[in-house]
């Protein structure tokens, strides 16, 4: 063998091409034309569906690109609110009084503080949950949607 590839590398005619060693006997035409595929369907409605599932994608991503703007606008205003907030608080500590009525604004501001905190989050966590049931609906809808025709195609096929 070694004789035959190098007498083939010092020849300078055009190399025959060699018979495919898997499967030689195998005629993959006769095994394709055996095999039963449903016929495809119009390419119009495929690509039509395919168009209708890029527009449902790109509307959930506007629905989300649009809950995560508001999110973002609304944290922040509750950071300047916060801020204003503090600033007024801190105004209002006076440094002339006892121990005790300071301790006793600061606990009072602390209870304020941290009330404000939850019922921001909470608001934030609502915008977000609402952001995201919008979106998710409207990609369930295009599923349902996209199911429903896949079955009308293989109805009309039947």
């Amino acid at each position: 063998m070694a004789e035959t590839a190098q007498s083939k590398a010092t020849s300078s005619g055009p190399e025959p091409k060699a018979a495919p060693m898997f499967m030689p006997d195998f005629d993959f035409t006769k095994a394709f034309s055996a095999m039963k595929i449903a016929p495809m369907p119009g390419m119009d409605v495929v690509l039509g569906a395919y168009r209708r599932n890029l527009e449902a994608l790109s509307e959930a991503n506007r629905v989300a690109l649009e809950g995560a703007q508001a999110v973002a606008r609304r944290h922040m205003e509750i950071m300047q609110r916060t801020m204003t907030d503090l600033s007024e608080q801190m105004r209002g500590v006076d440094l002339h009084d006892t121990p005790q009525a300071r301790a006793t604004k600061q606990a009072e501001l602390l209870k304020h503080a941290y009330e404000t905190a939850v019922a921001n989050m909470r608001d934030l966590g609502d915008l977000i949950q609402r952001s995201n049931q919008e979106a998710v609906e409207k990609l369930n809808r295009r599923f349902s949607e996209a199911m429903d025709e896949m079955k009308n195609l293989i109805d009309k096929k039947s």
